[in-house]
């Protein structure tokens, strides 16, 4: 149980700018001429579409299948039809393309068939899948699915609603926490259910007090043991790690997470959003985002996800100076390159900008290491050292520093006395890094499928020899069971599996040739069966009347012929008649 306030290291308390949107209620944006849904609604995965151009869907259709560990399903905001489906660009500083379902709203809000899921009698994995087909992901910016940081349903002790919004200018979590405590809550207990967390504990910063009251109200009336908390308005108390500090004392260290502590963070908004895909079936299509800044009407209001940004600044009227719409806070938020961008799940502010509000920063000066970064970094960092590594590219010392622990709150730059925008050295390097991880893992895949090719050729020869040599295996057996063969063919064939095939082949060849008979018998007349059977009996009886070959051939036989022979021809001898 929460039994005191802690305090993380560093913070600033930059003007709240809070009362310009907080004080009117939630309003619903109206339907935009068309709207452009990102399959990417997160940096981690996007989702393969499901429509074509031409069809008609329904507010709430599934039109993106998630894909990959880190998935989350894509929806419909509202009912029309698929008009178009491409690329175009996305709310991200580089003002890159992603693919995007553009669909004309035919004005009917026609919903697909949902109901509520009763978690209670599923598993938990039915549970998650569910999360995970509605789209819930984290809506504090991060857009991380729930339900993967829902993790395994156990290890978990405390779960924390996240409600600090401590950035300046941005109320739509103030404004939400007022108009649904109760709804909040209840999302809230589902995911408390399902994490397998002992307690819930709501933070809530105290220059917030409209909402403290409004959950307090609501946890006093739930069943379930909730405890909300008002911590001190220090920026960034909002952060993950900050939180879990300023609750429970626990330091999380670089690399870890909140989980592997026993501590889990929520926004308030995902609980709200869990609650609408529990209670009512609803996929996430829509979110709450702050318009304020150099305005005349700044407010809160509930936006379809793919709403252009164009459509949606009017409703605050900004002023004809505004140069510049900035997305986010002023201390993590960028500038918009062009404002065709769709709102998609972790957008949740716009600010009109203009010099008045926002000055240029002044011209940057070199650093006098005067330390007061490192005073405010709530990650414990020391800043004036990455920004010498990161500018003179010495990348691996900057890792060495963890320069992935930073989380680019821009407190570091706030008080930075030289003026020297910091988290922008420090992106840059970590783009750095990570462009040069992408290039190194390339180089490993192909010297990985150049090994693989190489095993896979030494695989495939060793196969075949091993045919070969069953084959003549084979070839052998069956010479033994009979088939005649030259000793000098044996001989081959035990040498080598090549030439035991060949002399097989000339074995089977001979025996073919062995068992050919003359067919120019067949098919005869009766005389000439007759003519024939008479000269093979002939042919019989002068063999059988013929004196023995051995007789007239023998030594012994020939000698007395040749006496006779010689004196019948010796000389004074008188021929015989």
């Amino acid at each position: 149980m929460i039994g005191r306030l802690f305090r993380f290291h560093g913070g600033i308390k930059p003007d709240a700018h809070k009362n310009e949107s907080a004080g009117p209620a939630i309003q619903r944006a109206p339907l935009p001429r068309r709207l452009v849904v990102p399959l990417r609604q997160s940096p981690r995965a996007t989702a393969s579409c499901l429509v074509e151009v031409g069809q008609e869907v329904l507010k709430g259709e599934r039109i993106g299948e998630p894909e990959g560990f880190l998935g989350t399903a894509v929806h419909a905001p509202t009912s029309g039809t698929v008009v178009d489906i491409a690329r175009h660009p996305m709310a991200h500083p580089s003002g890159l393309d992603t693919e995007c379902v553009v669909i004309e709203p035919d004005g009917e809000e026609r919903w697909i068939e949902h109901a509520p899921f009763d978690y209670h009698t599923a598993s938990r994995e039915q549970a998650l899948a569910w999360l995970r087909d509605c789209g819930i992901v984290g809506l504090g910016g991060a857009t991380f699915p729930s339900h993967v940081k829902l993790g395994k349903g156990a290890g978990i002790e405390t779960l924390i609603l996240n409600g600090a919004e401590c950035e300046p200018w941005i109320t739509c979590d103030d404004r939400l926490m007022r108009e649904r405590a109760a709804d909040i809550l209840a999302g809230a207990t589902i995911l408390r259910e399902l994490i397998g967390a002992r307690e819930l504990v709501v933070g809530i910063e105290d220059n917030k007090p409209e909402a403290i009251a409004a959950m307090k109200e609501a946890a006093a009336a739930s069943p379930h043991g909730v405890k909300v908390v008002a911590v001190p308005a220090l920026y960034p108390a909002g952060g993950e790690k900050q939180l879990i500090r300023v609750l429970t004392g626990i330091e999380i260290p670089y690399g870890k997470l909140g989980g592997d502590y026993g501590v889990q963070c929520f926004n308030v908004g995902t609980a709200h959003a869990v609650y609408r895909a529990i209670a009512h079936g609803e996929p996430l299509i829509s979110r709450i985002v702050t318009l304020t800044g150099n305005v005349d009407n700044a407010g809160n209001w509930e936006v379809l996800i793919g709403t252009p940004v164009q459509d949606l600044l009017p409703l605050a009227r900004p002023r004809p100076d505004t140069d510049r719409t900035l997305l986010g806070g002023p201390m993590m938020g960028f500038a918009l390159p062009r404002l065709d961008v769709p709102i998609v799940k972790g957008s949740n502010c716009l600010i009109s900008a203009s010099p008045r509000l926002f000055p240029p920063a002044p011209p940057e000066q070199p650093c006098i290491r005067c330390t007061e970064c490192a005073k405010a970094c709530p990650a414990e960092l020391q800043p004036f050292e990455l920004y010498w590594f990161g500018r003179s590219r010495n990348f691996g010392k900057a890792q060495e520093y963890h320069l992935f622990d930073c989380i680019e709150c821009g407190c570091c730059s706030y008080v930075c006395p030289a003026h020297i925008p910091l988290v922008d050295y420090f992106r840059f390097a970590k783009s750095e890094i990570w462009a040069r991880e992408r290039e190194k893992a390339a180089a490993d895949q192909a010297r990985d499928r150049f090994e693989f090719r190489n095993f896979r050729q030494e695989r495939e020869k060793a196969e075949k020899a091993a045919k070969l040599a069953a084959k003549a295996a084979e070839t052998r057996a069956k010479l033994a069971e009979g088939v005649a063969e030259a000793p000098a063919a044996e001989a081959a064939a035990a040498e080598d599996p090549k030439k035991a095939l060949i002399a097989a082949a000339l074995a089977r060849a001979k025996a073919q040739k062995a068992e050919v008979r003359p067919q120019n018998t067949d098919n005869l007349s009766p005389e000439t069966q007759a003519e024939i059977a008479g000269i093979e009996a002939r042919r019989k009886a002068l063999e059988a009347a013929a004196p023995p070959a051995a007789t007239a051939t023998t030594p012994n036989a020939d000698a007395p012929a040749a006496a006779s022979d010689t004196a019948a021809t010796a000389p004074g001898a008188e021929p015989r008649s």
